[in-house]
């Protein structure tokens, strides 16, 4: 039995008389992908059902080519007018106009969706959203356009939430043939985010009928994403260490099939926040470097302890940052830290190492770095977060920045770029959009979820609290957003931009942690880079790191 099985079960034994509706092996379903959800196995094989990750939003028709450098980075990502055409078309039923959002033929499951507040201090809406699926004159799920997807509704909180001034929804919404999405007026921003499986994969529609009945299995699968569980069993690997400047320790894993299925590191000081960009956490698996990355930027806490939980990993207020990604090896693994600081760390490092049945489909996981500083704002450019060549799974990213003026920074979109194809596969609306909330010049606050989270903007984090409505977004700010039914499979190449898109001609500094699995021949363009980790940019004047944090 898979760990993922074994904790599912003892969920639901503890919830008597529970029964669930099965499905033929191999058919995608309501209740086949709410288990892949909390799976940290899988995602560590490449997927057996075939699928490209794609998505709908409101990204500016104009962006056509990078050639045209205007309109690649038009920034009007929204529909505010007539002449405002970001969405597919407008049809009529019944004397109504519905402006559609997404249509896709062919088998597919919606797997994420957000859309914001019309109205950043307002969290409502007239507008109506309808599902229709397969061809069906009737959607399947109506409702209002926001309170449909935010949890407060017929979804579920974890499943879908209201984060900072939008609604995001991981509920998945599979479908045989066809997806239409439409509302009632004229949209604003959105993103619909679905698997386009091959052609033939057997799917089972969405439906109410199906919907309830998985409600018991989606209560429990919210209950485990918002409160990870440890591995259970395994070896415990532990180093407790001081390492001096430039120093650097080790410690080998057991030999053998196995998987790194939780590690966390905590620190005994924090008082200088630049340690989580100096200290490094390095792995290899099998002979391969696979890991090279700061602590900070790894765990999702970036400059300094801040504080979160998510499901693949948590910053506690103490100080322990703990990783839940599943890193499989077939021979051999080593676990290794380097103090790049000018001052003397001491470390505690802990691991659990479990099985692992290596197949054909195992992939390793891979961690990375990559860090600038200045990144000019002028003219707008495309920031590289990492290039792949072979085959793997894109599973998720931090991003710090530091901006050293008050106006807002992330109007960027994200442009991810799948086997080579014409245009990217995933074109956004903005950086705060791709990490789950919206109108992000008044958004510095602290918010959390299992799939992504905002440990720290401004001089806000979880330990420290926005109470006035001011705006202010300069100093460092650290996005993180990790995949479960979003992951990214690619067969030769994945590639990862980031809009640089700031209201202010300035000089910013930019660092992310990029996270993947891939074949031991998947290669990446991310080299260790010891001078860049050195290069911390400094904060605005009159800011403090930690401020108010003790």
């Amino acid at each position: 039995m898979k760990p993922v099985e074994i904790i599912l079960s003892l969920v639901f034994m503890a919830s008597a008389g529970m029964a669930f509706a099965q499905t033929e092996d191999g058919v995608v379903s309501i209740e086949s992908l709410l288990k892949d959800m909390v799976d940290r196995d899988a995602i560590a094989r490449f997927p057996k059902t075939g699928f490209r990750l794609k998505q709908e939003s409101s990204y500016n028709r104009a962006s056509k080519t990078p050639a045209d450098s205007v309109g690649w980075f038009t920034n009007k990502d929204f529909n505010s007018g007539d002449k405002d055409h970001n969405f597919i078309r407008i049809e009529e039923k019944n004397g109504q106009k519905e402006w559609v959002l997404m249509d896709h033929e062919g088998p597919g499951a919606i797997v994420r969706t957000w859309m914001p507040f019309l109205s950043p201090d307002k969290p409502d809406t007239d507008i109506q959203i309808k599902i229709y699926l397969d061809g069906s004159a009737e959607p399947v799920l109506e409702g209002n356009m926001l309170g449909l997807l935010d949890g407060t509704g017929l979804i579920p909180y974890p499943l879908a939430h209201q984060s900072l001034r939008s609604a995001v929804s991981f509920f998945p919404i599979p479908y045989a043939k066809r997806c239409k999405i439409t509302t009632t007026a004229r949209p604003f921003f959105y993103q619909f985010t679905y698997r386009a499986y091959n052609e033939g994969t057997p799917v089972k529609t969405f439906a109410l009928d199906d919907f309830n009945k998985a409600l018991p299995l989606a209560r429990n699968v919210g209950k485990l994403l918002l409160d990870p569980p440890s591995p259970q069993g395994g070896e415990q690997i532990s180093l407790a260490m001081g390492l001096g400047p430039k120093e650097e320790r080790s410690v080998e894993l057991p030999k053998g099939n196995g998987a790194v299925r939780e590690l966390s590191i905590k620190l005994d000081d924090y008082n200088n926040p630049r340690v989580t960009r100096s200290v490094v956490l390095k792995m290899e698996f099998d002979g391969r470097p696979t890991v090279w990355c700061p602590i900070g930027d790894f765990f999702g806490s970036g400059i300094g302890l801040n504080p979160y939980q998510g499901w693949y990993g948590t910053v506690s207020e103490a100080g322990t940052m703990t990783s839940r990604w599943v890193m499989p090896y077939r021979d051999s693994g080593k676990i290794s830290v380097l103090n790049l600081g000018d001052a003397p760390v001491h470390v505690d490092l802990r691991s659990t190492v479990g099985t692992w049945e290596w197949d054909a489909e195992s992939m390793y996981f891979n961690a990375a770095w990559r860090g600038q500083y200045p990144v000019p704002t002028r003219p707008f450019s495309d920031w590289n977060y990492v290039t792949l060549k072979g085959r793997g799974v894109y599973v998720g990213d931090a991003l710090t920045v530091m901006n050293p003026v008050e106006r807002w920074w992330g109007e960027g979109d994200e442009k991810i770029w799948v086997d080579g194809e014409d245009f990217p596969s995933l074109f956004g609306t903005g950086t705060e959009d791709y990490y789950g909330y919206s109108w992000g010049g008044r958004s510095t606050d602290f918010y959390e979820h299992p799939f992504h989270a905002q440990p720290r903007s401004y001089v806000y984090n979880k330990l420290n609290r926005k109470k006035s409505k001011e705006k202010n977004t300069s100093g460092y700010s650290t996005e993180t957003r990790t995949r479960a039914l979003d992951v990214m499979p690619f067969e030769t190449s994945l590639k990862l931009d980031m809009e640089i898109w700031s209201w202010t001609d300035c000089e910013m500094g930019y660092g992310v942690g990029v996270y993947w699995y891939g074949d031991g021949q998947t290669t990446s363009n991310r080299v260790p880079d010891e001078k860049e980790v050195l290069n911390v940019p400094p904060l605005p004047k009159g800011l403090h790191a930690q401020s108010e944090n003790k």
